[in-house]
């Protein structure tokens, strides 16, 4: 799918050519249109306007169940209001589901109603009096029989202040009267893989990108210069790395500091991204990992993903690679740009082992397991290393073994590199998606010219132990162990039917429990904002030692609980280079860390 983008300009944006305007907005029959109201922005409102031209007798609509995230987050609950029109007579509405409403009339139906956010993050959206952000599929309903008609956003009503930007923008149009941002899509799924983000915020192009790549920053106490080359030295990789750009058009939506208090993470998407950050320093690895989304899972997709079905969950065996491939791809854009030295390298691949194989479930639950169960992430219990193991971690270091392997056998001439384009090339520039592990061993096997099944089914398929001792060596990579301590809370907490944070298992000798906290109390507000998606990885970023402010509901009251984060100790794995390694391993090692291919036979005779 692609989106039609516009040129940039100091104060405009304009379609390329008349041909590709009229391909938008061809047949006013054939498009469906909305207009999102921010008006009082401080109320968290949006208010949508939906006209569907072209109907006869009735029309069904649906509000997506799930986006961005693997989870069912039900938007509908959001929506309130709802009427429907046939011209200027109310149409009979009736409400099927959750998800549906059924309208009956013909010609343009107009469908009208609000929804309520203020959820601050990637995956989130939310409008307060200092931005809008948007999701498009949180807020917009769709005819689910119509989902390739092309489709404009209208948002009018803009803060005066503000701006508005976002991979479908196509004209602001200014006049003395009003402000129109409009935003323009050949149809529904390409419109709302596109965030919007409405505020005063700070733009610029990343020099030397073609085609170009916008920043769009929201916050304070940032540094252009910084943010600038290294993203710059991101994108210029991986686009070198993948032979191309698959856009006409990319957008970073950045938000840094106080405009990110609360929330964390990025959210890939088909030409743009947006990042969630507490510090400038986080940004460039999150961002290489959301870069390269721009193929491995944009466009390089699995069957199983494809296409998008908003109503329901989608199961897939492949996002140890979607994901956890991905990351070893952004880890190998990072020391490759030499933004990281290649001891942090080593640090951060030793950190995945180490959560790994420090989570009993490893035993058990494979890479594809975890891909399948990755809709049961919502669920604290699910998180518990007892219970699962992150397919992020997991994919990540099957990634380097498989690399590693690839490279022995070919003597260093290919690499996982030559299997991505591969992949690149045969699946998403044919439009045609993979079939989960299948092709990805089938590709691996074509690349390195041998068989990888024995790889794929102990390690892939099933979770036996990974073989690092066999496979290391190969690159002159040694794995040891170490004790060291990390962070704990000494409790977790599950959501209840009403999304409540209930405090649960709490260690009795913790730090939170000796400052008050019980289990059952319901968590109202963590360090002033919402509580964490996921505690783990939550606490995992943090020090032992740090003051964390709780709000708890306790029966009928509300208390406040301050305590310091708890540390433990725990095996720590490292990578660390053998000084006695030979040749081949060394010219393996170096290929890796700086993303080439080269035969240790023909290096050895040019020496």
């Amino acid at each position: 799918m692609k989106i039609l983008r516009a040129l940039r300009f100091p104060t405009l944006r304009i379609f390329l050519t008349a041909s590709l305007l009229a391909l938008v907005t061809s047949g006013a029959g054939a498009t469906i249109r909305y207009t999102i109201s921010v008006e009082h922005p401080e109320r968290h409102i949006f208010h949508v306007t939906m006209e569907i031209p072209d109907v006869t007798g009735e029309v069904t609509v649906q509000m997506p169940a799930w986006n961005a995230l693997y989870q069912i987050r039900d938007f509908s609950a959001h929506v309130r209001e709802v009427e429907a029109f046939a011209g200027e007579n109310r149409a009979a509405l009736e409400k099927m589901d959750k998800l549906t409403w059924r309208i009956t009339g013909n010609g343009t139906i107009t469908l009208r109603y609000s929804t309520y956010w203020d959820e601050r993050g990637p995956f989130a959206t939310q409008l307060n009096a200092d931005h809008a952000f948007i999701n498009p599929a949180m807020i917009l309903m769709y005819v689910s029989t119509r989902r390739g008609e092309s489709v404009v956003l209208n948002m009018p009503d803009i803060p005066s202040e503000w701006g508005a930007t976002g991979a479908t923008l196509k004209l602001p149009e200014q006049t003395s009267l009003a402000r129109n941002f409009e935003f323009a899509a050949i149809g529904y799924d390409t419109l709302v893989d596109a965030p919007i983000e409405a505020a005063k915020f700070e733009e610029f192009d990343l020099p030397g990108m073609i085609p170009p790549v916008s920043v769009v920053v929201h916050g304070d106490k940032w540094k252009k210069k910084e943010i600038q080359e290294e993203l710059r030295r991101i994108c210029t990789y991986e686009l070198k790395l993948m032979e191309g750009a698959p856009y006409e058009h990319y957008t970073f939506i950045i938000h840094l500091g106080q405009a990110a208090a609360g929330a964390g993470g990025g959210m890939e998407h088909a030409n743009s991204t947006a990042i969630f950050l507490r510090s400038e320093e986080e940004l460039p690895n999150i961002a290489a990992h959301e870069f390269f989304h721009l193929w491995n899972v944009k466009r390089i997709r699995p069957a199983t993903l494809d296409p998008v079905d908003y109503a329901k969950e989608q199961y897939t065996r492949a996002l140890w690679f979607a994901e956890g491939v991905t990351s070893t791809y952004a880890a190998y854009t990072m020391v490759r740009t030499q933004l990281w030295s290649k001891d942090k390298f080593y640090f951060d691949l030793s950190q995945q082992i180490s959560g790994l194989e420090g989570r009993p479930a490893n035993r058990w639950q494979s890479a594809e397991e975890s891909s399948l169960d990755a809709w049961l992430e919502k669920y604290p219990l699910y998180n518990r290393p007892e219970e699962s193991v992150s397919y992020y971690s997991k994919g990540q270091v099957l990634g380097v073994l498989l690399d590693i392997l690839i490279r022995d056998r070919t003597d260093n001439e290919k690499s996982l590199d030559d299997v991505l384009r591969a992949m690149n090339h045969e699946f998403a520039k044919q439009d045609k998606p993979y079939r989960d592990s299948l092709d990805i061993r089938l590709t691996t096997e074509e690349v390195a010219g041998g068989s990888f099944e024995d790889f794929f089914r102990k390690c892939v398929s099933h979770a036996e132990p990974l073989p690092y001792s066999q496979i290391f060596p190969l690159a002159g990579l040694d794995l040891r162990t170490a004790q060291r301590k990390r962070p704990v809370l000494g409790f977790f907490f599950e959501r209840g039917a009403t999304g409540e944070a209930v405090v649960q298992d709490l260690d009795a000798e913790s730090s939170a429990a000796q400052a008050g906290l019980r289990s059952g109390d319901v968590i109202l507000s963590w360090n002033g904002s919402e509580p964490p998606r996921n505690v783990e990885r939550w606490v995992y970023s943090q020090k032992a030692g740090s003051v964390v402010h709780l709000r708890v509901r306790r029966d009928d009251r509300e208390i406040s609980i301050e305590f310091r984060i708890d540390e433990v100790t725990e095996t720590f794995y490292q990578v660390v280079e053998d000084s006695h390694a030979g040749a081949k391993a060394k010219r393996i090692r170096e290929g890796i860390l700086r993303g080439t291919t080269q035969p240790v036979t023909a290096s050895a005779a040019k020496r």
